[in-house]
């Protein structure tokens, strides 16, 4: 993987880049639609190619369970088996220690979790999730880490980032003597930043995971349900403890506003559910804030989505319309809808990246901020 770095900002650490990855380069700053089973609810992986996306996230764990990694490696890969051309980033599974917490035991060697599907138990060590990934085909693959709640003990924060540590040098070499050396593609191998809330955790676990020298490094552990006060406080220490010459990653966060923040920080890529989730609930994210389609305010507006966007749904369909999809609960209400919100953020980075180039980065995050916040409401 090669990056090259495009242009900085002169008043943050604000960049873009081009990364050189195995299916195609990767533009950042860059948002990664979530596509945790291999697909994006609604869309078909033609239209995100025709939108510009360049990257899609996957999850190598529920996947893993349906249909298998091994079933999809048999059928040519993940990218054949989704006919995705461009790349693909697969999460661990590491955050379900996290999100299924209930159904979860931790080991020092691994973890046990509980299928949520049938509830049978699967066991992973560091050294399976790489295999899984490398069975998927990913470009880019997250090691088994433990992201951990906000609130928790220092010393269970502490413990969580040696083991998440331990476990990234076992993946690491892991990778090295399996794959490096063999014609067998292998995907790029990133580390995990944890500590929770505790900045001096997560000096530590920066200095431990940046000395293995891999391809890329992010940012773990935030935006699941800290203040956004400590999100800013934790992002602006860590951020800077990454090297500027590799690919840095803030998981997991996808509204404008932690968008700007982390570009801010030279965040290069981010993730998040949130554009296509809030489509599926009747949300719209346009230039002039977010609102909610369902809201009776709409049942007889005749202007569309978003004055300023130029897509195939703000083109030919009027609130109303949409509104009426919604509440006869059509199966295309959430299609268009979908379609849009991925539409703006794609625009939104295309624009962010521009400021960017053009020197404008402060003045560009500022006005659309104060756009954003003015306007919105669900």
């Amino acid at each position: 993987m090669q990056i090259t770095i495009t242009a900085n900002d002169k008043e943050s650490d604000a960049r873009t880049t081009m990364v050189t990855l195995a299916h195609g380069p990767l533009h950042t700053p860059a948002f990664i639609p979530v596509a945790t089973r291999a697909s994006i609810r609604g869309l078909e992986s033609h239209e995100l190619h025709k939108l510009g996306y360049e990257m899609l996230l996957a999850n190598s764990f529920h996947l893993y369970l349906q249909p298998g990694h091994r079933t999809i490696q048999e059928l040519g890969g993940l990218h054949s088996f989704m006919n995705w051309e461009q790349n693909i980033l697969t999460d661990s599974g590491g955050y379900q220690i996290f999100s299924l917490a209930q159904l979860t035991t931790i080991y020092e060697e691994g973890v046990c979790i509980r299928s949520p599907i049938d509830g049978s138990k699967h066991y992973f060590t560091p050294q399976q999730i790489i295999d899984i990934q490398q069975a998927l085909g990913s470009d880019i693959i997250m090691p088994l880490d433990q992201c951990t709640p906000p609130g928790i003990e220092y010393q269970e924060a502490e413990a969580a980032v040696w083991r998440s540590v331990n476990w990234l040098r076992t993946s690491r070499n892991h990778q090295r003597e399996r794959y490096s050396e063999s014609s067998e593609y292998h995907g790029q191998l990133f580390g995990i930043i944890q500590g929770n809330l505790y900045p001096e955790l997560r000096t530590v676990s920066a200095q431990h995971t940046v000395e293995l020298d891999l391809a890329g490094y992010a940012i773990g552990g935030l935006s699941v349900g800290e203040s956004p006060s400590s999100f800013y406080e934790i992002l602006a220490h860590t951020a800077p403890l990454l090297p500027t010459d590799k690919l840095r990653y803030v998981m997991g966060i996808g509204t404008p506003d932690y968008i700007l923040e982390a570009v801010s920080q030279g965040i290069d890529i981010f993730d998040c559910v949130y554009p296509t989730r809030v489509a599926r609930n009747g949300v719209a994210c346009t230039s002039q804030g977010m609102f909610n389609l369902k809201h009776a305010a709409h049942r007889r507006a005749n202007q569309s989505l978003d004055s300023r966007c130029t897509c195939k749904v703000c083109a030919n369909y009027s609130r109303a319309y949409l509104r009426h999809l919604f509440k006869c609960r059509e199966m295309l209400a959430p299609m268009l809808l979908t379609y849009h919100n991925l539409y703006f953020y794609q625009q939104f980075m295309l624009q962010l990246r521009q400021a960017i180039h053009n020197g404008e980065f402060q003045s560009f995050a500022a006005n659309f901020l104060q756009q954003w916040r003015t306007n919105s409401h669900e």
